[in-house]
């Protein structure tokens, strides 16, 4: 039960890389270069998080993990630092795109009319679609995660992310399917800020237990020296 089992590992790194590809626009889908609208889009905020967490977990493998322990904090740090600051960007652009699409729906009758030509027509269903097979992907993932190895239930900070991806994307499909059609271009970019902030706050929480792991990695440096 303890034996960790490596080809369950990696097809669960290479599902969660999938994730990433998918909803950052890099596979076509659905006809498209990327998926409608900003929501999914945003949601590699937060499973690229967990890509580079069970990334680093699967480097052990190849360069030991004496080695992966050294380079872990530092690679974190620098990871978490750049979702933090693309996380607020995100956030703020997408909090002024709403204002402004609030803004012209409300001012009838030309801003009205300038909003259903351009933000009426969501591809709900195209991003049902994407949805349902990211959902289905993360199922996937989090299945081989623990058929690796049972004890990655007992790993707090990794059951918290799985659970925070699977919660985002739930959020998205919900934000997409709750308002009329010519509403969910606006539901989308809330469910973008939403994202954002999930994944800043798992980059916060990362940062801090990098910056711990740096720390104490440059003492033990210090001491074997």
């Amino acid at each position: 039960m303890d034996k960790l089992r490596a080809p369950f590992l990696i097809v669960a790194l290479i599902l969660m890389f999938v994730v990433v590809v998918i909803e950052t626009g890099s596979l076509l889908i659905h006809g498209n270069t990327q998926p409608p609208g900003y929501g999914i889009p945003a949601m590699a905020l937060v499973d690229g998080t967990l890509l580079v967490t069970v990334g680093l977990v699967t480097l052990s493998l190849i360069i030991g993990r004496n080695l992966e322990g050294r380079i872990q904090g530092i690679v974190t740090l620098i990871f978490s630092i750049v979702i933090i600051i693309a996380g607020i960007i995100a956030i703020f652009a997408a909090i002024q795109l709403v204002i402004f699409m609030i803004a012209l729906l409300v001012s009838a009758p030309f801003g009205t009319a300038i909003y259903f030509a351009v933000y009426s027509d969501f591809d709900r269903g195209g991003a049902g679609v994407i949805l349902s097979l990211i959902m289905l992907l993360k199922i996937a993932f989090a299945v081989c995660l623990v058929l690796a190895q049972q004890r990655f239930l007992q790993a707090k900070g990794l059951v918290v992310m799985v659970i925070a991806s699977l919660v985002a994307n739930v959020i998205v499909a919900f934000l997409h399917g709750l308002p009329p059609g010519f509403l969910v271009s606006i539901t989308d970019v809330i469910a973008a800020i939403v994202m954002g902030i999930i994944g800043v706050i798992l980059a916060i929480v990362l940062l801090v237990f990098a910056v711990i792991a740096v720390v104490k990695s440059a003492a033990l440096n210090r001491n074997l020296a």
